[in-house]
């Protein structure tokens, strides 16, 4: 194996490692998130009665910690994913895009060997939604839905078919995030907000190009 080779080894082994940091967190946040739903709060949902009381209706020591770890667990995914988003990019200009056959995340398909062409684009995110917690932000450009990519995609419904057939399971996605691409996990669900998804998905004819 030459230096050149053993960089590029070390350099994936450092993103599966930041992959399985990310699983950790999301993990930890869902757990977290489970408190709030038993109370049937949110992030934001008061903690004291009309009268300035705590209530009693809930945990109120439980949900402050919650909601406290859940915001510090949520800064430390953003650096993790920030993290994973500059080491494929590192990767990906090592190998110029020979050699990565191997390089699997997520049990997903290879991030630098699948369709290249957008299905659709993730216009809007909401806070605490399961969209937010798998990471996706606005502008993304959806790649690989589940099982639905630019070779099988016909309309939107594709997708919500999956999405339907995916409540509380995971769906793997690969999306692009500027000249990156990324493997997610998002687990349609019901939340506090409206749907399972908790974002805005726009067909591929908006998309700007």
């Amino acid at each position: 194996m030459t230096e050149h080779q053993g960089n590029i080894t070390e350099q994936r082994e450092k993103v599966l490692k930041m992959m399985d940091d990310k699983n950790k967190l999301e993990t930890e946040i869902r757990m977290l998130q489970s408190v709030l739903e038993q109370n049937g709060v949110g992030m934001d949902d008061p903690l004291v009665d009309n009268q300035g009381f705590p209530r009693n209706d809930i945990d109120v020591y439980r949900v402050r910690h919650a909601r406290h770890s859940i915001i510090c667990l949520r800064n430390d995914l953003k650096v993790v994913m920030k993290s994973i988003e500059e080491g494929l990019h590192l990767v990906h200009a090592a190998t110029n895009g020979v050699g990565t056959a191997d390089f699997n995340l997520n049990n997903s398909n290879n991030v630098n060997d699948v369709n290249t062409e957008p299905i659709a684009r993730i216009k809007a995110v909401l806070s605490d939604s399961p969209a937010f917690i798998s990471g996706l932000q606005a502008d993304d450009l959806v790649i690989e839905f589940g099982s639905v990519n630019s070779n099988n995609f016909k309309a939107l419904e594709d997708i919500s078919r999956v999405v339907q057939h995916s409540i509380n399971s995971t769906v793997h996605l690969i999306i692009q995030r500027g000249h990156s691409r990324l493997p997610l996990q998002l687990c349609p669900k019901q939340w506090s907000g409206r749907g399972l998804l908790g974002c805005t998905i726009l067909p591929v004819e908006n998309i700007e190009r």
